[in-house]
């Protein structure tokens, strides 16, 4: 049943929140299942119209209702999605309480000297700026500041730093890395101290390199974390179900993100946005693999997508995943995906089939 709706056809404030909300760890903030990335509002690969944002945005508020959750970040489009974000919200007549928004912090606006942004060239398109990175105990916070003004009267429930383990990963040597990891803790002690102020409700961190988390967690208090690219259908190593588990018995919630490895699960032609190359052993694995995991879905009359969304939430303490989406007409299903039925023989043929542990606990 819809939220009764208010201006530009978005939920009236105030109207009851959506049933399947939880509350993310310790925070008290509670979220629906499904919190909307927003890279396609900063123009990723394509520069979209604002009336299409628009349409997106609309529909995931009313699909979601009341608050709407978002995840968005100061390098897409270099702050241009949290600029679209906040006139869609705006035009939509909600309010700052309607929404729960996740900002990761790291990369800051610069003018555009050039045809195109130099950060990310080629990602982002008919972008009016360019950004730098910014991974500092005095850079997150002119992040976050720069944030608060591209939102416009919105404001960050979340922060986090913006893919430590990318800014890690470039590091020249250890000595290097050691510098750099003394950067992050540093930029996370600023975000400690605008949560103790109370300019944000929770600290987190989101990363494809779950180990980097791992790392981070026993160095910073974390309230949430974000995982990409790490627990999914396909990947679900007893080391990271073990570190899932400490982090649910620890309060700290979890959002899955990148269920799809780059949308491989479902079709696509790359992994975790690298194409496969079927000539190479890897290659070879993964698409036998997608060949047995689609052949056992179509058996049971499910898709791809719905069996490994229902993966993707089944660890304890994961209370939501997160998708994202630039067509209007997907986000209905993406919204509804997590209630979707899943027979419980067909996690029992994937085990017979050797695609999931046999003793997976959770499915």
């Amino acid at each position: 049943m819809r939220s009764p709706e208010g201006p530009g056809g978005a939920p009236k404030r105030g109207a009851a929140p959506r049933p399947g909300r939880r509350t993310l760890g310790d925070t008290g903030l509670e979220v629906p299942p499904v919190i909307f990335g927003t890279s396609f509002l900063g123009n990723l690969y394509e520069a979209h119209p604002h009336e299409r944002k628009l349409a997106v945005v609309r529909n995931i508020v009313s699909e979601s209702g009341l608050p709407a959750a978002f995840d968005s970040a100061g390098k897409y489009g270099a702050g241009l999605a949290l600029e679209s974000l906040a006139r869609c919200l705006r035009e939509l007549g909600l309010g700052a309480d309607d929404v729960v928004l996740s900002n990761k912090l790291g990369w800051y606006r610069v003018p555009l000297r050039g045809a195109e942004p130099t950060f990310e060239p080629g990602v982002w398109i008919g972008v009016g700026h360019d950004a730098e990175q910014r991974i500092s105990e005095e850079g997150i916070v002119e992040c976050w500041e720069q944030g608060n003004e591209l939102l416009a009267g919105y404001r960050a429930d979340l922060v986090s730093v913006h893919d430590p383990d990318e800014y890690l990963a470039a590091a020249a040597g250890p000595a290097d890395r050691a510098r750099r990891l003394e950067d992050v803790v540093g930029a996370y002690r600023s975000l400690a101290a605008l949560k103790r102020e109370g300019k944000a409700r929770a600290v987190g961190i989101g990363a494809k390199d779950w180990r980097v988390i791992r790392e981070l967690s026993d160095r910073v208090e974390l309230d949430w974390v974000m995982l990409a690219c790490s627990f999914t259908v396909l990947s679900h190593p007893r080391e990271l179900m073990d570190f899932i588990e400490s982090l649910a018995r620890r309060g700290v919630g979890i959002v899955n993100s990148a269920l799809f490895h780059g949308g491989f699960l479902t079709g696509g032609d790359f992994f975790d946005y690298r194409r496969v190359d079927p000539a190479e052993a890897e290659g070879a694995r993964l698409l036998a693999w997608r060949a047995k995991f689609s052949e056992l879905c179509e058996l049971f009359g499910i898709t791809p997508f719905a069996a490994a969304v229902r993966f993707g939430l089944s660890a304890p303490g994961i209370v939501a995943i997160a998708l994202n989406t630039g067509k209007p007409e997907r986000v209905a299903e993406n919204a509804r995906s997590p209630a979707v039925e899943i027979p419980p023989a067909f996690w029992d043929a994937m085990r017979d089939a050797a695609l999931l542990e046999r003793e997976y606990p959770w499915v």
